[in-house]
């Protein structure tokens, strides 16, 4: 197996484990307003999409500078990756729960995890094709836009779908 494909499983393991233990993590700090900036506050699909926005973003530093002599498009590999695997979560969940009307739980755990599988897969086709290596400063502001996007909506939520708890 690639160093590539080894660095990336493992930073697949990390972001299912890392995204799975911060569901909890708000209500573990006892509604901690830092802790809310990274993990969600509510049941909302938006807050939800931070399971795995953060890890990812994290991890992505540590895999950035490991990887980026040999992957030259690393760089931006990741950061569409990030967007991918984010956006990724509210695709699949309005997609299954307009079709049959409700959500289930079970469900929405395997839609995180298949959204953590296509963003790392994304960032291992681009690292090798280096397509998007040209999109590199966007995709990298597009990555801090929806950061700043996610403190903010955290505290101010537009009053859209996306940001109430699913009923």
């Amino acid at each position: 197996m690639s160093t590539l494909k080894k660095t990336l499983l493992a930073g697949t393991l990390f972001v299912m484990i890392t995204g799975t233990l911060c569901h909890f993590v708000y209500e573990w700090s006892g509604s901690h307003p830092v802790a809310g900036l990274f993990t969600p506050v509510n049941e909302s699909t938006w807050e939800h999409m931070k399971l795995l926005f953060f890890p990812m973003l994290f991890i992505s530093f540590f895999l950035n500078s490991r990887l980026k002599k040999e992957f030259p498009c690393i760089t931006s590999a990741l950061a569409l990756g990030i967007l991918t695997g984010t956006f990724s979560i509210p695709i699949l969940f309005y997609s299954y729960t307009g079709i049959l009307g409700f959500n289930l739980a079970p469900v929405d755990i395997l839609i995180f995890f298949i959204s953590v599988i296509l963003g790392f897969r994304t960032v291992y086709d681009l690292a090798l094709s280096c397509e998007k290596k040209d999109q590199g400063f966007l995709l990298v502001a597009l990555i801090f836009l929806l950061c700043i996007c996610f403190f903010l909506f955290t505290w101010f939520p537009p009053e859209l779908a996306l940001f109430a708890s699913p009923e």
